[in-house]
């Protein structure tokens, strides 16, 4: 099978090493890709936005399945261009894909499916910012509605913050407030049926202890072992299931990853929103802990014939990432310098530990900063305790002038609270 993964990030990585190591896949390609998916991959360039030229490159290739990373070409409906040309994609069509591409959107399908999740308000005058931020009251929680790369999202004390966010934005959804603990919930669909992944929990503040701005995700872990048995099937039975039969319902049928991202609240499970993709950075541990290989899922999700898959096989092993950030993040990051201590990891602590790319090029002989989120170091253990670990020993090999890292990644759970 070739496999053509498009986009660049931390994710793309950990898709394209996961792939790698399928024996079903004779050749994988990776558009445009990093540094580091270059060692398992094949990188050709392309605009990830452009549909036309995504379908062109996979006809060239002869792809066997095309795998949409990241969420604005989905939105964009690059899944639709190369779907048109007759290969099967692993991504929803740019309709299905405004479940994240549009809060308000999500809001309106939940409401039809039933799906719990926060009361909220869509917003597009400052009349309307201020009725809804007095209805809710402090904390605020003001979501950009459109595609804000993992930053449209402010949570604040600070009435005067959540409205100048709310202003800033065309078109708004202000929300109540979920307390309790997060949870992100893959499940791979094909319009019919749905397979939950693992659970996995992210880290979206900046600082340690869950201190400053919101980011695109400093870190992740899995499996969560204070977490409720049945919490797979209950999300299964409100949310997955619930959601993409409602847009089946719809005639807008969601194939590919869908991604809920919950609160467990005191009132119960909330979803607290929808992703249309994997998310990053719990795909590098959710895909560390995966047996099964990937490659047959992912067709079978794109065929429409995901009920012939046999049930999915994962290690008993936990997995911990922690991602280094360029300095500034997530304000305005530095790029260009330096990375060094790559090759020591991959001597040193492979294969329990390995680093993905996500921000980086290469210059020459040199793997350099390139984004915000510049690399995810990722490694597996008997617990999570051993992973953690392994994961903290190879990021202080690591060396890249200014860069930032939260010390304290799946901290808590390590310790059994």
């Amino acid at each position: 099978m070739k496999v053509l993964v498009i986009g660049g990030g931390a994710r793309e990585h950990a898709l394209c090493r996961s792939l790698s190591l399928d024996p079903d896949v004779s050749a994988l390609y990776c558009a445009p890709g990093n540094a580091g998916i270059s060692e398992v991959a094949e990188l050709r360039p392309v605009d990830a936005l452009d549909g036309d030229a995504v379908a062109a490159l996979a006809t060239e290739l002869g792809a066997d399945l095309v795998v949409v990373g990241p969420e604005a070409p989905l939105v964009a409906g690059v899944g639709d261009a190369v779907r048109a040309a007759g290969i099967p994609v692993f991504g929803p069509s740019a309709e299905a894909a405004q479940l994240e591409g549009s809060k308000a959107f999500a809001k309106d399908v939940m409401a039809g499916a039933g799906v719990p999740t926060a009361r909220s308000y869509v917003c597009t005058t400052p009349e309307e910012v201020d009725e809804a931020l007095d209805a809710f009251g402090a904390p605020y929680v003001v979501k950009d509605d459109g595609l804000a790369a993992g930053k449209g999202v402010v949570v604040t004390e600070d009435r005067a913050v959540a409205r100048a966010h709310a202003l800033a934005c065309d078109r708004v959804v202000i929300e109540e407030y979920l307390d309790g603990p997060e949870v992100s919930l893959f499940a791979i669909t094909d319009g019919v049926t749905v397979v939950p992944l693992q659970p996995a929990q992210d880290f979206k503040r900046a600082l340690d202890g869950d201190a400053g701005p919101n980011t695109g995700g400093m870190g992740a872990y899995s499996p969560l072992p204070w977490a409720d048995p049945k919490l797979v099937d209950e999300v299964m039975e409100l949310v997955l299931q619930p959601t993409v039969d409602e847009l089946r319902r719809r005639g807008t049928p969601f194939s590919g990853l869908l991604y809920a991202g919950l609160a467990l609240t005191g009132r119960g499970t909330r979803v607290i929103e929808f992703n249309a993709r994997f998310g990053d950075p719990e795909t590098q541990v959710v895909l560390a802990r995966l047996r099964t290989p990937l490659a047959s899922v992912l067709l079978n999700a794109a065929n429409g014939t995901l009920a012939d898959e046999p049930p999915l096989n994962w290690h008993d092993d936990a997995a911990v990432t922690v991602v280094i950030a360029s300095h500034n993040y997530p304000d305005t990051p530095r790029t260009g310098d330096p990375i060094e201590g790559l090759d020591e990891v991959a001597a040193e602590d492979g294969p329990d530990a390995y680093v993905l790319h996500a921000g980086t090029r290469r210059e020459g002989d040199a793997v350099v900063s390139a984004g915000g989120r510049v690399l995810s170091v990722t490694a597996t253990g008997s617990d999570l305790a051993q992973a953690r670990a392994k994961a903290y020993k190879a990021v202080a090999r690591i060396k890249l002038d200014g860069s930032q890292h939260r010390t304290d990644i799946a901290a808590k759970a390590a310790e059994g609270r």
